[in-house]
């Protein structure tokens, strides 16, 4: 099946000096540079309204892009009867509550089993929507509230309102460390540089803004309530590990856990066997894409950061918070 695509973007000031398929991967980041470049050389891509068809050309900062191009679908997904937690839903969107474990959107070696799938066969006229109506991602084994447009015109607005920064998601996360103060990140992030399943802070990644500040200290780990301003790939993630305070059980940016002395062994063996990143998406507020209706909601905390808190807590109140 082959579908006629448009795609129109601007390239930061950040890629300057980026050769244009990898500029162009970080700016259309749901296409593989592969394809990418593939477009170029097939003179589907106008920079400023020119030609540019050489992969290797260097960019400048600033150029408008514009990809017209045919996309023939490498996996067509389908239906699956998987549930769905199911917060609020009319006939222009629908919010779901997603749990640890579940994959998004399909991928390299995830063609089932998604989020995508479950919607497919929740909502099947949601296949005449780009990504089946999904506006914004939540990692794998990040929990909590998630976006769905369910018509194209509920899509475009969303899209819209998450590019100008009027959609505003909070996170609760555990993290690694006492921590002082709250504060602010505002440190760009791009692709690793030797290691492409990761992000990191780099001088030529695109723009992004963490806000954080302390809800509970415990003696070596802290309770954080974060507000996204931009919505890059592991963001909090990311910014929390450059902070020196990565993300408990986070399995690319965390590390192993130093073991603390008087730990109990509940609460050692419940750290050792915490194989996710401990975050959580907790509140979505946004404007009703058709009816203009400011709308938020909450999702309460998963059942295992509320028992790594009380546990923490405890081990808090019987040592203090020297160590």
């Amino acid at each position: 099946m082959t579908q006629n695509i448009e795609l129109i973007g601007k390239i930061s000031e950040s890629q300057i000096g980026q050769r244009l398929d990898q500029a162009l991967a970080e700016c259309f980041s749901d296409y593989s540079r592969s394809r990418i470049k593939e477009w170029i050389l097939a003179d589907n891509v106008t920079l400023d309204g020119r030609v540019a068809n050489k992969p290797r050309e260097k960019v400048v900062g600033g150029e408008s892009v514009v990809v017209r191009a045919a996309l023939e679908e490498e996996v067509i997904s389908r239906p699956q009867e998987i549930p769905l937690n199911i917060v609020y839903e009319d006939e222009h969107i629908l919010v779901i509550n997603k749990p640890a474990d579940f994959v998004v959107h399909p991928g390299a070696g995830n063609h089932d089993g998604t989020v995508l799938n479950a919607l497919l066969y929740h909502c099947p006229e949601i296949v005449s929507v780009p990504r089946a109506g999904i506006v914004h991602r939540l990692d794998k084994d990040t929990t909590g509230l998630m976006v769905v447009a369910k018509t194209v015109p509920a899509q475009t607005h969303l899209v819209a309102q998450l590019q100008a920064r009027e959609i505003t998601r909070e996170y609760e996360a555990i993290a690694l460390g006492t921590m002082t103060a709250g504060g602010l990140v505002d440190e760009p992030i791009g692709r690793h540089p030797q290691r492409r399943t990761h992000m990191a802070v780099t001088e030529i990644g695109k723009p992004a803004v963490t806000h954080y500040r302390i809800r509970e200290k415990f003696r070596a780990h802290t309770r954080l309530r974060l507000r996204l301003e931009t919505g890059r790939t592991h963001q909090i993630r990311v910014h929390m590990a450059h902070l020196g305070h990565p993300l408990v059980g986070d399995p690319l940016y965390s590390g192993r856990p130093r073991p603390v002395k008087g730990w109990s062994e509940e609460l050692r063996n419940f750290l050792k066997q915490f194989k996710r990143q401990a975050l959580h998406a907790a509140m979505l507020r946004l404007e009703h894409p058709i009816t203009g209706e400011v709308m938020q909601w909450q999702a309460p905390i998963p059942t295992d950061m509320v028992k790594l808190t009380e546990l923490l807590r405890e081990d808090t109140q019987v040592h203090g918070m020297d160590y």
